[in-house]
């Protein structure tokens, strides 16, 4: 894990400041949209219409966090023109919060499709998968933030692997839940509300890589993304151990 001084030595004590407040301010997104995924969820489970009706009326305040924080990024590249840490630390936040956001629109969706299966009245096959599947994505986002707010790269490799396995459920579960409503026709409407939700999880693990990648930019100065787990890992011991 790096010095985390190397990202406090600034002239002035303001731009510290401010470099700290955004950096808060992601990490306070960061904590609601993880409670949205989790009500969703729950909402979903449960059959509760109410509380999946206040996962998609956040959905807003999430949205206005991401407008807020990149307008103060924008703001301090323009004012204090950062250099080295300092600057990656603001692209860096500047691209979180956008999978931050993507994750809460993830969370409305889910919602939604919760209200819809209310209101069919009976319960469809495949609950348990979503259920699983959620729990472990929820876990990666809260993970992937607490890579973000100790700077560990240790744990956002983790996270970076865990989306493989959150695949491969989404993959297994989708065959199952397809194979279900070959059997029973009359099951394909509210089943195809399931699948939405499966692949709105495995989007949510999707972005929580995301951050972990960006997390290791923050820290290595180096770009994963869109790169395989061997080679980021290669990446990474290469920048650690320059020949």
């Amino acid at each position: 894990m790096p010095d985390k001084e190397l990202f406090k030595q600034h002239i002035s004590q303001q731009f510290n400041s401010e470099l700290e407040e955004i950096r808060t301010q992601l990490l306070e997104m960061g904590g609601l949209v993880e409670k949205q995924i989790n009500d969703a969820i729950v909402a979903l489970i449960e059959g509760d219409a109410k509380l999946a009706e206040q996962v998609r009326e956040k959905d807003d305040a999430i949205n206005q966090m991401e407008l807020d924080i990149d307008q103060e990024c924008m703001r301090i590249l323009a004012r204090r023109q950062p250099a080295a840490s300092d600057l990656r630390l603001v692209i860096s936040i500047s691209k979180i919060i956008v999978d931050l956001e993507r994750i809460g629109d993830e969370a409305s969706k889910i919602a939604r499709r919760a209200i819809d299966l209310v209101e069919a009245g009976q319960a469809p096959k495949g609950y348990v998968e979503c259920r699983h599947i959620g729990h472990h994505v929820r876990r990666m986002v809260q993970e992937a933030l607490d890579a973000f707010a100790r700077m560990d790269t240790d744990q956002a490799f983790s996270v970076a692997r865990e989306d493989k396995s959150v695949d491969q459920e989404y993959k297994s579960a989708m065959r199952e839940m397809i194979t279900f409503m070959m059997e029973d026709p009359r099951s394909i409407s509210r089943v195809l509300n399931i699948l939405w939700v499966l692949r709105s999880l495995e989007r949510v693990g999707d972005h929580a890589r995301n951050v972990a990648e960006h997390v290791i930019y923050l820290v290595k100065g180096i770009d994963v993304r869109h790169i395989g787990l061997k080679r980021m890992e290669a990446e990474v011991r290469r920048e650690d151990n320059p020949e």
